[in-house]
């Protein structure tokens, strides 16, 4: 079995992700093989281009990615393992330990290894796919203690001919880095747009860009969630307990008007947002926003950009903000702060109502 990888690859479960791997394989030249439950899936995943169905016929797969929802996990790796008993096998979900745990006694567990692409979107299934789902997204390769080596180069492979950035983590220790970045924050999400869908009339007129940062993740079907969070349970448990603290003390500031305890707390705020790796993965930059009133009208989103692209200064970030009553949207532009200026003295002289 050569140490690189050649094809060809099975793909068990063609929804978002699964199919977003055959479409960016095959753009590779990657013979890639299709298997779902759902003959819908296969159907439209093979009629897009990302593989073939898997006959009982075909070419021994090099490499088996499973692709299906956490609670099926477990399984779909051990069959793998049993019924490709040459391949290589990695998975793509999002939670590593438990279902190494439950496979952990296989004969051939040394031909596994874990991986997590950390990318997706709101919808699901193999319509929404995309050759350049991964590109510039991280992926974990997650080795256990008895992972060959070579099944590791493979799947680290995989992830480099998808675009994505291969980032090595034990099992646990990338459980506990997604409870942080990833089911957290959208527990989190969820409980603060729970508390809108029961808002007084009227107030929701007042909603602005903040209220949709906080909730816009907590849009998506809570059904892979039902799954992911009791998966990572113990991970999440313990960040939970964190922020408990936080909030306890956080309610004991505001009690107490005690200034200096909110401050600090508030502070740890910008203390973690700058811990977020910046502009592909490097330090974060001082950046600054320049507010830019737009009317809602085909063609005007790409005249503002030509206008800056004019003046030279390259846009970090975008966000746009519409106006409840007019046919107005401000479009916050994110730039590096020694552009600023530039930028406001620019847009303005070619017409635009811009402020800081």
């Amino acid at each position: 079995m050569p140490d690189h990888l050649t094809g060809p690859v099975l793909i068990v479960g063609t929804g978002l992700l699964g199919t977003s791997i055959g479409l960016a394989l095959r753009k590779h030249g990657i013979e890639v093989q299709l298997s779902d439950l759902s003959a819908d899936n296969l159907r439209t995943a093979s009629g897009l281009g990302a593989g073939t169905p898997h006959t009982p016929s075909a070419k021994e797969p090099q490499l088996v990615v499973v692709a299906v929802p956490p609670d099926h996990l477990a399984d779909a790796i051990s069959s793998a393992l049993d019924e490709h008993p040459t391949a290589w096998v990695t998975d793509i979900g999002s939670i590593k330990s438990g279902p190494l745990n439950t496979i952990a006694g296989h004969t051939s567990v040394e031909r596994y290894c874990g991986s997590h692409p950390m990318a997706g979107t709101q919808h699901s299934g193999p319509l929404t796919a995309s050759a350049t789902l991964f590109e510039g997204r991280p992926w974990a390769i997650t080795p256990h203690e008895a992972t060959n080596p070579t099944a590791t180069a493979v799947v680290t492979e995989l992830a480099e001919l998808t675009g994505a950035t291969p980032l090595r983590f034990g099992p646990e220790e990338h459980d506990r880095a997604v409870a942080r970045t990833s089911h957290l924050p959208h527990l989190m999400s969820a409980l603060v747009a729970g508390r809108l869908a029961d808002a007084p009339e009227g107030h929701l007129a007042l909603s602005g860009p903040g209220v949709r940062d906080v909730t816009r993740i907590a849009g998506t079907d809570p059904g892979m969630w039902l799954q992911i969070v009791p998966a990572n349970a113990a991970a999440i448990l313990e960040l939970i307990d964190q922020l408990g603290a936080d909030l306890a003390r956080l309610q004991a500031a505001i009690i107490a008007d005690d200034r200096d305890a909110l401050q600090q707390l508030l502070a740890n705020g910008v203390a973690g947002t700058l811990a977020i790796p910046g502009k592909h993965g490097g330090p974060v930059r001082p950046m600054s926003s320049v507010f830019v009133v737009v009317p809602d009208h085909p063609g005007e989103l790409a005249r503002l950009f030509a206008d800056a692209g004019h003046a030279g200064v390259n846009v970090e970030d975008v966000h746009i903000d519409h106006d409840p009553g007019r046919d107005l949207g401000q479009v916050e532009l994110v730039v590096d702060v020694s552009n600023e200026e530039t930028l406001v003295a620019s847009l303005t002289a070619r017409g635009w109502t811009v402020h800081q």
